[in-house]
């Protein structure tokens, strides 16, 4: 809606976006400052009145944005081959058009996908399996053994497959550590984003399931299974064992204790704890985490709180004051009467 002969050079937001940029509006209460933008063309849900840009319908703005931003920018992408700095084992394999940038290590009987990119100081321990597509950035690291899928990503300072945190106090205090002889299995299609760590498991194994999106700083303890389309957001810590049905939302610095599952569709709260099973489809949240419903209206009942203890304290003032100026009854010699 509008004039459809403008030529769209880029995309930004609402408020940066110029004459010759698309922008989008997800959230009708931001209408307001869509109505201000100088954008010259819109992604919107619906019809706004009072819209100066033109506007394209779009059954999901934030998806189509997406889209759209996917075709004006395209990340560098390096040189096929082994910078000269790269130490990679000569029993190593590495598919077609692989790179491998500078001071990385691949280790001995590692095995990367066709089109793999490792970028500087990456580093491989012996006997990971890499699939195609494979994009590590500086400083990720994936330990002995571990397997992962195609199209997996894993952003700066990644861990996968580090100890799992395994410990058996000994009769003198001192603790003993468990060997973590399990690994970590990420499936095809995963993002795992900065500084975050995935245990490998005690024995068995850790398993991030196919499409998982993993964001900054969170913590995936030994043993663990994130489901299919996941989202677990920053700062989020899964204790060992804990089990992620499909499409579950952590939400930021939620924490859930050990060997529990959180069942398909559930949505935990940010900074929610979560100590016993959740059912599919759950909304929770607070700390110990219960009905997000029920948190709701505690939440909101909770500033109040202060004001209706003084309150109490009143009432219950008025009412020890009545008890003690009414007329005492004998009751003793009513009934001797």
């Amino acid at each position: 809606m509008g004039d459809d002969e403008i030529d769209i050079r880029g995309v930004a937001g609402i408020e940066q976006a110029g004459p010759e940029m698309l922008s989008f509006l997800s959230n009708p209460k931001y209408a307001a400052k869509a109505k201000q933008s100088r954008a010259g063309a819109i992604l919107v849900k619906q019809p706004i009145d009072g819209m100066s840009a033109s506007m394209l319908i779009s059954a999901d703005p934030y998806l189509d944005f997406a889209r759209a931003l996917a075709c004006f920018y395209a990340p560098p992408k390096p040189i096929p081959g082994v910078h000269p700095t790269a130490v990679v084992d000569p029993s190593a394999h590495l598919g077609a058009d692989a790179s491998v940038g500078a001071c990385c290590v691949v280790g001995p009987g590692v095995r990367l996908g066709c089109r793999a990119v490792l970028h500087p100081h990456v580093v491989i321990y012996e006997g990971a399996t890499i699939g195609d597509d494979f994009l590590a950035h500086a400083h990720a690291s994936v330990r002995e053994f571990c397997r992962i899928g195609h199209r997996v990503t894993l952003q700066n300072g990644v861990v996968v497959g580090g100890d799992g945190f395994g410990f058996a106090k000994q009769a003198d205090g001192t603790h003993y550590k468990f060997p973590q002889s399990g690994v970590t299995v990420i499936e095809d299609d995963v993002e795992i984003q900065s500084l975050s760590a995935i245990d490998r498991a005690t024995v068995g194994e850790t398993r991030i399931r196919r499409g998982a999106k993993i964001d900054n700083l969170v913590q995936v303890g030994h043993a663990c299974t994130v489901g299919e389309d996941n989202i677990i957001c920053a700062q989020a810590g899964l204790a060992g064992s804990s089990h992620l049905g499909k499409s579950v939302l952590l939400a930021g610095q939620s924490g859930i204790s050990g060997h529990l599952t959180i069942h398909d569709h559930a949505i935990i709260y940010a900074q929610a704890g979560i100590g016993g099973e959740v059912p599919a489809g759950a909304l929770m949240a607070g700390s110990p985490a219960f009905d997000a419903r029920t948190w709701r209206r505690a939440v909101a009942a909770f500033p109040q709180l202060p004001e209706m203890l003084k309150t109490l304290r009143e009432l219950k003032r008025r009412v020890e004051s009545l008890e003690a100026s009414s007329p005492q009854t004998d009751t003793k010699s009513e009934e001797q009467t």
